[in-house]
Formats: C-alpha cells, structure tokens, sequence
C-alpha cells in the first residue's frame, strides 16, 4: 500500500485516529505493567480496540521510556499507569562517549517489535507503530530540566547524545517497518518546549535526519507535539514528515491555517482533561465544537490531543466516536 497517497486522502473517510492504545486494558482485563511487557498481549490491545472502534488505523503504544530504558535508563512501572524514566544517565560533566547505543531488540524494545509484528496478523486495517523523537530521548537520557540549560551551557555535549539518539531511533523504526507496521507515529513533546531557534538546531534536523532514513513509499511518518507548536511550525514542517498530530495546547483551526492543505494535520481533544476526566456529554459538547471549527479542512483528522490515559472512561470514548460519526452524517 502506499501510505503517504493513503494518508493524503485518508480525511475524507471521515473517520477519527485518536492515540488509543492503553484503555484497552479494560477490555483485555490485564494491566498496565503486564502489557508494556507483553507484545502478544499489546497485539490482543490493539485488537480488542479495533473490534469496538472504526478507527481510521489501529495504534500501537506511546509508551516514551522503552527506547531510554534500552539506554539503560532506570523506569517506573505500574499496574495503571503509563511508564517514566525515574533519572538520567548522563550529567553535563560525564563524557557522552561512554553513552553506548543499545542493539534493536534491547530491553522492551523487542516486545513492542513482537507487538507490530502479531497485529499484523489480527488487524485489518493500517497500524501505527510509535516510538519518541531525538530531544524528547536525550531529554529523558539527560534530564529534561537539565537539557534545556545544556543547550545554552553545554551544546555540544547535547549533540553527540542527540546523533547517538538518531543513530538508534533510525534502525530501531526500521525494525519497527520491516515487522509490518505501515507508518510511525514520532512523539516529540519535549521540543515543544524549545523556541524557534533552539528547535531548529536541537530537533528538527534529527528528526528530519531520521524521518529521511525510514521513509518509504509504504511507510508514512506522522510527527506528534503537543507543546505550543504555533510559533514552532515553520521549523516543523522541515522535519519531512508525512502528516502531524497536535496537542490540545493550541487552537488546531489557527494551526490549520499555516500548514499546506495537502499535508494532513490531526488533533487535538484533551486527554486527560475531557476524554479521562469528562462525561460523556463533555466529550460530545467538545468533539463536535472541534469538528465544527476545523471540518472544513480537507486535510483535518480529529484525533485526542495526545495518548489517551489508560483508566479514560469507555463510555468517554464511545461519546466521542459517537460524535464524530454523527457530525459526519448530517
């Protein structure tokens, strides 16, 4: 299949791509901690959600500590809650040479690999592995207070573990395609933080450098920020990516507004905010105002902002699936 054609023409389906991936917990009665250890359990996730949920593709987890637990970065594990990086591994007076990159298949990375490669045989429908951007990788292996005063401090150093970062997340996407997954979900939140100019030295062009390297005609690449992305937005869109996917910090109608027509834009429902901690008649209210403000964009794809927390609500996210197909059939 050629993902980007799909992708470009994936809006007028009408159908919504929220990062829904970790509720399904709640249909598989397992939990969090068993399923970030399990790819044949994330597989049977994924599959439980796509049998409840026409969903325009079926996610895989955005869970942002397996590749820096690969680095060696030490994380907290719970039965209902995402997993952290608890510390970094490196300070601004280590050498980062010493910073080895793992082998693909390292610490979970090989179960979420097993994960794309059983939903393949479940699903139907396209599948979006993730995994996290360069910054937000460094960020984790660093520290994240402490990256965004090395940039200033100490640039280089951020730098050398920025290329080594790359380095991995190149091979370690490329394993995630050759398992079956046809496009890449890239979740870069912590460049959200960063101002233009530091963005464009510090993130985009790692990005772009690996977005290049994993390409295909039949692997599309969506890059995901959920930080202030309007002033940020001209530096986004030299990262090459496919399509992109944007939190519910910005207003998504302004950000449609500055990014081409045929390049597709999804976002931006809160999470935690309406899908976790709404009713159901919130989430309808605030879906359906989304798809008033934004439908008329040939390009949009109403998505949650981020991923949807993992004890959210059924009957929220049936509300909002619920809207969409209703805005849609009028």
């Amino acid at each position: 299949m050629n993902m980007r054609e799909w992708l470009n023409n994936a809006s007028p389906l009408h159908k919504a791509m929220p990062i829904l991936s970790f509720p399904g917990i709640q249909l598989i009665d397992t939990t969090v901690g068993d399923l970030v250890h399990n790819g044949q359990l994330q597989a049977r996730c994924m599959q439980a959600i796509a049998a409840r949920y026409d969903t325009l593709a079926a996610v895989c987890l955005m869970d942002l500590s397996v590749e820096a637990e690969a680095f060696g970065s030490p994380v907290r594990f719970s039965a209902d809650e995402v997993p952290t990086v608890t510390a970094p591994i490196l300070t601004e007076d280590d050498d980062p040479d010493t910073l080895v990159a793992p082998r693909v298949g390292a610490g979970r990375t090989g179960e979420y690999l097993a994960a794309v490669q059983n939903a393949r045989k479940l699903i139907d429908r396209p599948i979006f592995a993730g995994a996290i951007g360069p910054f937000s990788l460094a960020g984790r292996l660093l520290d994240m207070s402490e990256i965004m005063v090395m940039c200033y401090t100490a640039p280089g150093l951020v730098h050398r573990v920025l290329a080594k970062a790359a380095e991995f997340l190149t091979q370690y996407i490329s394993a995630l395609r050759d398992a079956g997954a046809d496009g890449l979900i890239m979740a870069e939140p912590a460049a959200g933080l960063l101002s233009p100019a530091l963005i464009s030295e510090f993130s985009t062009p790692y990005a772009r450098q690996i977005i290049e390297g994993v390409k295909r005609e039949d692997f599309a690449v969506i890059y995901h920020n959920c930080g202030n992305t309007i002033p940020l937005i001209e530096s986004l869109l030299q990262t090459g990516a496919d399509g992109f996917h944007f939190g519910n910090a910005i207003d998504l109608a302004q950000m449609l507004a500055l990014v081409p027509a045929h390049i597709p834009v999804m976002g931006n429902i809160d999470p935690a905010g309406q899908l976790r901690m709404g009713t159901p008649r919130s989430v309808r209210e605030t879906t359906l105002a989304l798809l008033n403000a934004c439908g008329k964009h040939e390009n949009f794809i109403i998505s949650s902002g981020c991923d949807i927390p993992p004890l959210a609500p059924l009957e929220n996210i049936d509300a909002f699936f619920k809207a969409v197909r209703d805005f849609y059939r009028r």
